[in-house]
């Protein structure tokens, strides 16, 4: 029977929680299925959390999320993480979203690209709307990290966490990503599907 439970922590921007869902069964890894970035008070981050994940809190998060917890503080601090082996579980996703997120787990950290790069990367290069839909979406920040998809001419676009663009942009900074409002951003890495 797999469980549903959250944590909420500190971190350098603020309080975020986190949801999983854990098996009974003592050799499978814990998925997570939220993380939730600060919102105006622990309390309203704790909330949100709850609405959108269901679970039940945890005081004594699995060994393996108390890693991703840390890890998660580690980047907010500035200390750069890879999250891209972080196992997830994100029911109710469509086919095109999970493709979208697979695509957008493959940009680093400190590098962004556009919803339209992206949309072409996933072969619909008409779809870039659509993607940006989908990003909107993603009940994972940072695990994957939509906040590195810019809009065209390396605007900002969009971002649906508390704070808006601000938490995008600061995001950004923490990473040492740089966007300029009318130029297109420098990406410097290559991403395909199959890699």
């Amino acid at each position: 029977m797999k469980l549903a439970a959250y944590s909420i922590f500190n971190t350098a921007i603020g309080p975020c929680g986190i949801s999983w869902i854990e098996d009974d069964d003592p050799l499978s890894l814990p998925a997570v299925t939220f993380l939730q970035l600060p919102e105006l008070t622990k309390k309203m981050t704790e909330s949100k959390l709850v609405e959108k994940s269901g679970a039940r809190k945890s005081n004594f998060p699995a060994p393996a999320i108390t890693e991703i917890i840390k890890k998660v503080c580690r980047h907010l601090d500035g200390e750069l993480q890879d999250f891209r082996n972080v196992p997830v579980e994100l029911p109710g996703v469509s086919q095109f979203a999970l493709k979208v997120y697979k695509a957008v787990r493959k940009v680093p950290a400190g590098k962004t690209i556009t919803y339209g790069d992206l949309a072409k990367i996933l072969k619909c290069p008409a779809a870039a709307r659509a993607v940006g839909q989908a990003l909107g979406k993603n009940p994972v920040i940072l695990i994957i990290p939509c906040h590195r998809v810019l809009a065209a001419r390396g605007k900002l676009g969009g971002f649906s966490a508390h704070g808006g663009l601000e938490t995008k942009s600061k995001l950004l900074s923490i990473e040492g990503a740089s966007f300029k409002p009318h130029a297109p951003p420098r990406c410097g890495w290559r991403c395909t599907l199959d890699s």
